[in-house]
């Protein structure tokens, strides 16, 4: 009775010492915030855990959002042992020794083992191959987490073998409800403290904490050892922003400057100003603004306002927006920044977005347009008898590709549609066209 005493008030000091974020884990997947698509009633992680009956998984998804926490539970609901092997110090000799330990576990006892591979990414390949007979077998539940696209950095032969599930940020809401029961939990939070948090001050640390729960738990308690520290009881946004060592960009996600924020990123952007586009584009990172909404955006700038007048600026964009899905933020912050500086730089042309316009107006002034006979298809029998494709003249049979035929219904023929600007690579592009319109009779397109 003694010995089960000391272990407890042993087992107290310890958990003194863990920070915020540890202590205030979810003991149960009833308490875990967030990730419905996981939890909620019928979901395919959920139903399976509950039920006793988990399978090797992969767990992928930014830091804090709760990798870790779902592999103890999976462990708990399980009534498994549950072993770590850490990614810096494990060998294949770890490996092998642990699915050993399993196997005379699940033989003596029929007692199953969770083995939890953090950041599995950075295992290698001779390591991630020690693990196959084990999660083959059944022998090991493998739950591996990593932050990584696990189809670029696990092995093919451990994913076909493991449930990917993946996790997504916490959102606002989720984080103010954490830092909520923070502040009122006595046992495990700061709910003995007498600690309060002033609204605008949770909303601030739910927003920079970019979804990242570990991050705001331990932001959380910094302020609340500043906040007492001076003698007071209210954590306010002055706190957090020192408890985060950076100010808070005052910036509604929601309202008018979201708007206007990102109107001046585009038009700095739009008018050649990499200094202010790169300004504005820092003040939406920092005040947390979706990424993907930026990628977006200069992906749809690189078309509308650059276009043909330099063409890989569209690349580069595009490159961008992958290099955020891949990385995510806050690496992706330079691809981000690379592709704003880019287009803001790059000569602009407004040619496509015309272009667009004039072909919808030309398309709604004639509704009755039929494709001519020598376009429409001719890949069947008896499409010569009908007159389809009788008549057409073949471009590559032609010096340079260029022949005069009518390719306008004619209901639209003679119409000019494209009007090429005159910046960048546009002006070699207008002269060539203006060639091959002199060739084909067309009109001059120059205004």
């Amino acid at each position: 009775m003694m010995d089960d005493l000391f272990a407890e008030e042993r087992a107290a000091r310890r958990r003194t010492a863990e920070p915020l974020a540890a202590r205030m884990r979810p003991r149960t997947l009833d308490e875990v915030v967030g990730q419905p698509h996981l939890l909620d009633e019928g979901a395919a992680f959920a139903s399976m855990v509950r039920a006793g009956r988990p399978v090797s998984m992969i767990l992928w998804g930014p830091p804090g959002t709760g990798k870790t926490t779902l592999a103890h539970l999976v462990a708990e609901e399980t009534e498994a042992a549950f072993s770590v092997l850490s990614v810096t110090a494990a060998g294949v000799k770890d490996v092998r020794e642990v699915l050993a330990a399993a196997t005379r576990r699940l033989e003596e006892s029929g007692g199953r083992t969770v083995l939890f591979l953090d950041e599995i990414h950075r295992f290698n390949k001779a390591q991630q191959d020690a693990l196959l007979p084990g999660v083959e077998t059944g022998v090991v539940i493998l739950v591996g987490a990593t932050t990584e696209n696990p189809f670029f950095e696990v092995n093919s032969p451990l994913i076909s073998r493991a449930s990917l599930f993946r996790l997504e940020p916490l959102g606002p809401d989720s984080i103010e409800l954490l830092v909520a029961r923070a502040l009122t939990d006595v046992e495990r939070g700061l709910g003995g403290r007498g600690l309060a948090i002033e609204p605008d001050a949770s909303a601030a640390l739910a927003e920079r904490s970019g979804g990242d729960a570990r991050l705001a738990y331990n932001t959380l308690e910094m302020a609340a050892l500043l906040v007492e520290g001076r003698g007071g009881a209210v954590i306010d946004l002055a706190t957090i922003e020192e408890a985060l060592q950076r100010r808070i960009v005052r910036y509604d996600k929601k309202g008018d400057q979201h708007y206007d924020v990102i109107s001046a990123f585009i038009k700095s952007v739009r008018g050649s100003d990499p200094d202010a586009a790169a300004y504005w584009l820092t003040t939406m990172l920092e005040a947390g603004e979706d990424p993907e909404f930026i990628a977006r955006r200069l992906i749809v700038l690189a078309s509308e306002d650059i276009g043909l007048a330099h063409p890989s600026a569209l690349g580069v964009a595009v490159d961008a927006a992958r290099a955020l899905a891949y990385v995510g933020l806050p690496e992706a912050s330079y691809a981000l920044h690379h592709a704003a500086l880019y287009l803001a730089v790059a000569p602009k042309s407004d040619s496509v977005k015309r272009a667009m316009g004039e072909a919808r107006r030309a398309v709604e002034e004639t509704p009755g347009a039929t494709v001519p006979p020598h376009l429409r298809s001719a890949g069947y029998r008896g499409a010569e008898a009908l007159g389809h494709g009788v008549g057409y003249r073949y471009p590559h049979d032609h010096p340079e590709g260029i022949v005069p035929q009518q390719y306008l219904p004619d209901e639209a023929a003679g119409r000019v549609i494209f009007r090429p600007g005159r910046a960048g690579a546009e002006e070699r592009l207008a002269e060539h066209l203006a060639e091959v319109d002199r060739r084909m009779g067309r009109r001059e397109r120059r205004e």
